[in-house]
């Protein structure tokens, strides 16, 4: 079971490598942790769970998070309509987004960042994702809203790049043109 011992925090250098692609199908031990990551955020979720286990609630989890070079993450979530995201994808890739813009007005965390650091993170409102599930098998999402926030967050996890990293540094709460509030 991942606990928040085995999550590295912000400046571990695993944080800012670009991690390696996962050989198709997915080994047994890379299934193994993917599950691993899911039971994390599922864990971290109910509260009961999370008291017993000191764990900080979180929506997604990346591979890199734990000190592992791989590219796969798993997100399980509600979105706005109730609508459940609950996905453990690998090798996954943005094909698509839209022109529009979006960002969470309370800001974005991160379970490898233990301090709170305010300011607008601007995201793609609605993304074309096409990725591997746990099995190998092709899978091709499109999503928006927190949802899309979330896949898009985990993504950067991926690729070396921090949710500050996009915060204006001279105006955290600058809003970007042509993009949507979304309240969480």
């Amino acid at each position: 079971m991942i606990t928040m011992e085995d999550i590295v925090r912000d400046g571990h250098p695993a944080l800012r490598q670009v991690a390696k692609e996962i050989t198709l199908p997915p080994s047994e031990e890379d299934k193994k942790i993917l599950k691993s990551m899911m039971q994390y955020i599922k864990n971290s979720q109910d509260t009961e769970t999370a008291q017993k286990y000191g764990l900080r609630p979180g929506i997604g989890l990346a591979a890199p998070q734990i000190n592992i070079p791989k590219r796969m993450f798993a997100v399980h979530l509600e979105d706005d309509a109730d609508q459940l995201h609950s996905y453990a994808l690998v090798n996954p890739k943005i094909v698509s987004h839209s022109v529009e813009k979006a960002y969470l007005t309370s800001g974005e965390g991160c379970l490898s960042v233990d301090r709170n650091i305010p300011g607008y993170v601007p995201r793609y409102s609605r993304v074309t994702i096409k990725a591997f599930d746990i099995d190998g098998k092709p899978v091709k999402l499109r999503l928006k809203g927190l949802a899309a926030i979330a896949v898009q967050h985990e993504i950067d996890h991926l690729n070396g790049v921090m949710f500050y990293d996009y915060i204006n540094q001279k105006d955290p709460y600058f809003e970007p043109p042509n993009a949507v509030p979304l309240d969480r």
